[in-house]
């Protein structure tokens, strides 16, 4: 039974991690995806390739500023489960 509660906590801990690695670059790109929106409801510019440039550009600057934190939360994380592992293994 205490391997059961031990896999749920890595699974637990990886819907964190993915959750704080993704959120950058989805909160990023939707709130220029909003403002594009906002800005095309106004002007009455309906074009769909529009909103395309500015969230590529926002989605690389966000990987460019966060990336090496995103991916050492990822690192971190990939030794403790191989860590947790070989602890639930034995």
């Amino acid at each position: 039974m205490e391997d059961i509660t031990d896999l749920l906590s890595l699974a637990d801990r990886m819907l964190w991690t993915t959750a704080l690695v993704a959120a950058p670059i989805l909160l990023a790109s939707l709130a220029v995806g909003l403002a594009v929106g906002v800005i095309q409801a106004a002007t009455s510019v309906n074009e769909q390739t529009l909103t395309f440039v500015p969230k590529l550009a926002v989605t690389a600057l966000v990987l460019v500023l966060f990336g090496s934190s995103m991916m050492a939360l990822v690192g971190d994380f990939t030794q403790q489960i191989f860590a947790q592992i070989a602890v639930i293994s034995k």
